[in-house]
């Protein structure tokens, strides 16, 4: 115990000393926005605005929104362009020529803003290259949160943080991509430690020892994902504001001590379960530390184990065809 304790303090100074180096925060990126000019002075606006709770805007944040003429499009963009947004009314787009932005080799956000119609949009974002149409019914955080906001920082991997520091407007759309992204990466170690411990012969001798790890490793990754989660909201992490998320963290520590009876107890429904609550806490963790840098509060006991239940149970599903996979390649 002494060992893991060790270990997560560890990590925890690694990701601090990161963090203390920019390494997240400071990474360059831009968004290129093109269309209808009233719309694109809207949207830069809505990206750049912040809501209560939130803290100012970085002064280079300006800097990362480049208007650009589809017509006139730039000849070299350099590697931190990320995308391409065009923005549109109603009837515009027959004679827009979004075939001339395909030559960027970048994802291509088609947004109609189309009081009149219904919401849509593709299922995934475009790849490079490519153009997905999407339809809302206007220019403000829920419209675009849907689709829109995910869609984009789906195509921003590896610096998510430093999207969700300029653009107060994505950092809830971020926060639930780190979230998910953890939780996966929680379930998986949480699902092979478990798997270590139902090998015959296996299990006896590395038993204890992968019991132990996935704990120190769980933790790990719940520290630093909260971590990034408040660089993500314009807060430098510090040891002062782990105190005040600690009872995120608790509840945490709290499911995986109960995962762990459960698996010993039930041999082969054990490793969904293991795994389901690994996922599931560790959503708990993302979303717990997002409400409070989003209302300047934790979230109520009664919200924690209502989104701990509906992940649950849906990574329920989710672990058993995990390890099932995993199963078939041992064979």
């Amino acid at each position: 115990m002494a060992a893991g304790t060790a270990d997560v303090l560890a990590m925890v100074r690694k990701s601090i000393a990161a963090t203390a180096r920019n390494e997240d925060v400071q990474r360059p990126f831009r968004f290129l926005l093109c269309g209808d000019p009233f719309l694109v002075a809207e949207f830069r606006a809505l990206l750049l605005r912040t809501v209560d709770h939130e803290d100012h805007v970085p002064l280079d944040a300006g800097a990362t929104l480049e208007t650009i003429d589809p017509l006139r499009r730039p000849t070299v963009i350099g590697p931190d362009a990320r995308c391409v947004i065009f923005l549109a009314r109603p009837g515009d787009l027959p004679g827009a020529r979004i075939d001339l932005l395909e030559a960027l080799r970048l994802p291509i956000f088609v947004v109609t803003v189309d009081p009149a119609s219904p919401a849509s949009s593709p299922l995934t974002a475009p790849t490079a290259g490519n153009a997905a149409d999407y339809s809302v019914p206007q220019l403000d955080r829920e419209s675009l949160r849907a689709r829109v906001f995910p869609h984009v920082i789906d195509r921003c991997a590896g610096i998510e943080v430093a999207v969700g520091r300029r653009l107060p407007a994505l950092r809830a759309s971020v926060a639930a991509k780190l979230t998910r992204d953890a939780a996966s990466s929680a379930l998986k170690v949480s699902a092979l430690s478990a798997l270590v411990d139902h090998v015959p012969v296996l299990g006896i001798v590395l038993g204890a020892v992968a019991s132990a790890g996935d704990m120190v490793a769980i933790t790990g990754i719940q520290i630093v994902l909260m971590m990034q989660i408040g660089a993500t909201y314009g807060k430098d992490p510090d040891m002062q504001r782990m105190w005040e998320l600690l009872p995120v963290v608790g509840g945490g520590l709290g499911w995986r001590a109960l995962s762990r009876e459960l698996s010993g107890f039930i041999p082969v429904a054990g490793v969904a379960i293991k795994s389901s609550i690994a996922y599931a806490g560790t959503i708990v963790v993302g979303e717990g530390a997002t409400f409070y840098y989003e209302h300047g509060r934790h979230m109520t006991a009664a919200q924690a184990s209502q989104i701990y239940e509906e992940k649950r149970r849906a990574a329920m599903t989710f672990a058993r065809a995990f390890i099932s996979r995993v199963r078939k390649k041992d064979r």
